[in-house]
């Protein structure tokens, strides 16, 4: 149990960690110095080198998760907590496919064509959409913690 913990908070660190700091510090900074011209080709960098660490998270995270839950008994033996933590963190999970399947390839193409409107159409939906996952991830770690369960 004790590695299944560390490799849940090793993802969710590197996930929900990595989309504050986006978010809250680089997102500000780029907006502020650069123009869409710099700024575009940064951000599609950035996801391009963020997103397969995501995917990473995302396997760490749910494949821990669930195996805690068969060793605690399976999802009618767990409390009520775990059972909030595994949907907020399904809903995670589908927001993140869809920012990468859709305005994500958005991004990239339109960066590879130098269209910056389009480009940033694209990252205004993925800002929106990892702001929003940001505070679903922040709430499922206020439930652990305030939950006391070891996971």
């Amino acid at each position: 149990m004790a590695f299944a913990i560390f490799l849940h908070v090793l993802g969710v660190v590197i996930w929900v960690g990595g989309m504050y700091f986006a978010h809250q510090m680089l997102r500000p900074v780029a907006a502020d110095l650069l123009a869409p011209p710099q700024r575009l080709p940064l951000w599609a960098g950035v996801f391009g080198r963020f997103f397969p660490m995501v995917w990473m998270a995302v396997a760490l995270i749910l494949f821990s998760g669930l195996y805690m839950i068969m060793l605690l008994g399976g999802f009618k033996a767990i409390a009520l907590s775990v059972h909030a933590m595994f949907g907020i963190g399904l809903v995670m999970m589908l927001v993140f496919c869809f920012v990468y399947f859709m305005p994500y390839g958005k991004l990239v193409r339109a960066v590879a064509v130098q269209e910056w409107k389009q480009a940033g159409d694209a990252l205004a939906i993925i800002r929106k959409l990892i702001g929003f996952n940001l505070i679903l991830g922040l709430i499922n770690i206020a439930v652990a913690a305030i939950s006391r369960i070891a996971f």
